[in-house]
């Protein structure tokens, strides 16, 4: 991946109704090249239309793929990879750092009715996670816009240190320092 590429990194920090979403643009030499913040609601379901909006406001055509911590913030308003991916014409990868079961049954533990079905209907249409090392750390990695040994050339490019690819580990701190600034 060339130097000057470029990723949108999205995280989330949670408060007690709202989240805030940070997104850092990062060029792959590490480069911090834009931020932006939005909110969504906790335990909403706002968050992919919160990220389109974070993307869109930033007016980058340079930003070549988007990079998500997770795709449940927000006490499980989930982002759906897919829709992201189609309205944003670029590739959109989310990265997790732990092992997971997956979101089935705790999906039914919080929700029922309606709030299950549309959960579990956006949670069942996303791509599996696939396992990515990087270094000595082992991410899970599902990829929309892209195949799978990209996705993990793009995750290793962005990753200059540690387990976490630089454009998430920017957004999360942006997005607490946000979400403090907002309280405060």
């Amino acid at each position: 991946m060339k130097r000057g590429a470029r990723a949108l990194g999205v995280a989330f920090s949670d408060g007690d109704d709202e989240s805030v979403l940070g997104g850092v643009v990062v060029r792959a030499d590490g480069v911090v090249d834009g931020v932006a913040f939005e909110t969504c609601a906790v335990g909403g379901t706002d968050a992919t239309s919160a990220v389109v909006s974070l993307f869109e406001s930033l007016g980058r055509e340079d930003v070549r793929v988007l990079v998500l911590a997770g795709i449940a913030p927000a006490w499980f308003n989930l982002v759906d990879l897919r829709v992201l991916h189609g309205t944003v014409s670029r590739p959109v990868l989310s990265v997790s750092f732990e092992r997971s079961p997956g979101l089935d049954d705790v999906l039914r533990t919080h929700f029922s009715g309606e709030e299950l079905a549309e959960r579990r209907r956006i949670y069942r249409v996303q791509p599996p996670r696939r396992r990515v090392v990087v270094d000595d750390e082992t991410l899970f990695v599902r990829a929309v816009g892209c195949d799978d040994d990209e996705a993990a050339e793009t995750v290793r490019a962005f990753t200059l240190d540690g387990g976490r690819p630089e454009p998430v580990r920017v957004a999360r701190l942006a997005a607490r320092g946000a979400r403090r600034w907002r309280i405060d």
